[in-house]
């Protein structure tokens, strides 16, 4: 019988309690990444980055980046070598974020900003920034999209054509977001679901 607390996607290549993730394109792509082997922590699969990062090619020089559960940072580094112009990353592990700040000084990043928080409280009561890309890879099982989708739009964190990446365990159909974000793409890996939402709102004029 499957056991209830099968994990939710493969972690990669974990070595002695560390993992490591591939940069795949950009000014660091194809630069190797330790990750700490957090409870919880699963990086985007390396085809669904490139499929991701394909469709956002277009849209993803020069963007402010914001993914408030950054994990391994997989999806933030990956925006960053590719040329967002900056990128503010969030987890609620100080081991994950002591990792990520470690990556951006190895890679001589100055463009990117990483800090512990946690992503609800901090999009409740932070300034907020408008965001042209914005990562959502919360811990499932928890019903965290809906809200955190909420918090962006009614907290101003997006620009009126922004993109919104979501990976979820039910399909993107089904999760009730925003009326103003259109799906653009969709994928499903094993049990995950990962989709791309185009944000069209009127600017006021």
């Amino acid at each position: 019988m499957a056991s209830s607390s099968r994990p939710k996607k493969p972690v990669h290549n974990v070595h002695n309690g560390v993992g490591q993730l591939r940069i795949i394109g950009g000014e660091w792509g194809s630069r190797k990444l330790s990750f700490p082997d957090v409870v919880g922590l699963r990086p985007t699969p390396d085809r669904v980055r490139e499929t991701l990062f394909n469709w956002l090619a277009p849209y993803i020089g020069g963007a402010k980046v914001l993914d408030p559960f950054a994990g391994s940072g997989a999806l933030f580094l990956e925006a960053l070598s590719r040329g967002a112009a900056m990128g503010q990353a969030l987890d609620a592990s100080n081991v994950a974020v002591s990792s990520l700040k470690e990556h951006l000084g190895t890679l001589r990043c100055t463009s990117g900003q990483v800090q512990t928080a946690d992503a609800l409280r901090y999009l409740e009561t932070q300034p907020a920034t408008a965001y042209d890309v914005v990562f959502l890879d919360p811990p499932f099982n928890q019903n965290l999209l809906p809200t955190v989708c909420a918090l962006l739009e009614e907290r101003q964190w997006l620009a009126p054509d922004a993109w919104i990446y979501t990976e979820s365990e039910t399909a993107p159909s089904t999760l009730g977001l925003p009326g103003a974000w259109r799906l653009h793409r969709e994928q499903k890996s094993g049990r995950v679901y990962y989709a791309l939402w185009h944000r069209l709102v009127e600017s006021a004029a």
